[in-house]
């Protein structure tokens, strides 16, 4: 049987220093496990936190934000696909943080049924910045280890923030996606996981290369000889080489469609959730 997934360039950077604790550490919180609203350009937006079980307000934890893609929810982030081609809850994320994060659902915006993130005018980088003060102003989060991912056009929205929040977004974990939201700025490092599949009928594959390309240059990283290309049916994991201390990037690619969900071969499970939490959680 082939390996779940292919290993081509081994990463040379080392673990990274996490940054400040929030204003939040010490308090008694009144941030629970629910929804919550917030006026953003006069409007009314709505984002949900999960506050991990038994909370030490003494402890700094990870922040991590889960974007949904287009015609997605907030709600159904939170409550996950239930086998019915979506990811699960929180992109499948707590089983390997197992307590160790906070978790931000924002929703985004149009229509009820065509939620989105167009960022018009930056307003969902603004919506980032209002919920990142108001959750580490409240609870302990480690200012360091904040990160993002999404699928799609959460993907893209969090790609807008790596370009335009980098002292704010320690990582980001894009899956299939293409530059939706904007990149406003985009010139400094920020660590990046790329997810793509050589098949997407959405989004193009070049699309999520051309985003991965642009931290490729900002994370100082050697450029590839070649495009990494699929094992059959096994995505295939690049990590480049020569990236700046404490930027790291890495590719996976795959032979699917446009899928928050491809396994490999012989695999149970999504690779994105274990990728994504071993991406993240390299920074100590």
């Amino acid at each position: 049987m082939l390996k779940a997934a292919t290993l081509l360039v081994l990463a040379s950077g080392a673990a990274v220093l996490a940054g400040e604790s929030s204003a939040g550490c010490g308090k008694t919180p009144t941030i629970t496990t629910k929804t919550y609203t917030v006026a953003v350009n006069g409007k009314q937006r709505q984002y949900h936190v999960k506050v991990p079980d038994g909370y030490d307000k003494a402890r700094p934890y990870k922040l991590i934000f889960t974007f949904h893609e287009l015609s997605g929810s907030m709600d159904r982030v939170v409550k996950g696909g239930n086998g019915r081609g979506q990811p699960d809850a929180y992109y499948g994320l707590p089983p390997h943080a197992n307590n160790s994060a906070i978790f931000v659902v924002p929703n985004g915006t149009g229509a009820s049924n065509n939620l989105g993130w167009p960022n018009s005018g930056g307003e969902d980088v603004t919506f980032f910045d209002q919920m990142l003060k108001t959750v580490s102003g409240d609870l302990c989060v480690d200012l360091g280890l904040v990160f993002s991912t999404g699928f799609s056009y959460g993907g893209a929205i969090s790609y807008a923030l790596a370009c335009a929040r980098p002292d704010a977004v320690r990582a980001v974990a894009v899956l299939s996606s293409a530059t939706l939201s904007g990149c406003s700025g985009g010139t400094k490092p920020v660590a990046y996981y790329g997810q793509h599949g050589t098949n997407d009928d959405v989004l193009p594959v070049a699309g999520g290369r051309g985003m991965r390309d642009k931290f490729v240059k900002n994370n100082g990283c050697q450029p590839l000889a070649k495009e990494p290309a699929p094992n059959g049916d096994n995505s295939v994991k690049t990590q480049y080489t020569g990236c700046k201390e404490g930027y790291p990037v890495t590719w996976v690619i795959h032979n699917g469609k446009h899928d928050p969900i491809k396994k490999d071969q012989g695999s149970s499970a999504a690779f994105a959730p274990k990728n994504s939490w071993e991406f993240f959680s390299q920074f100590k």
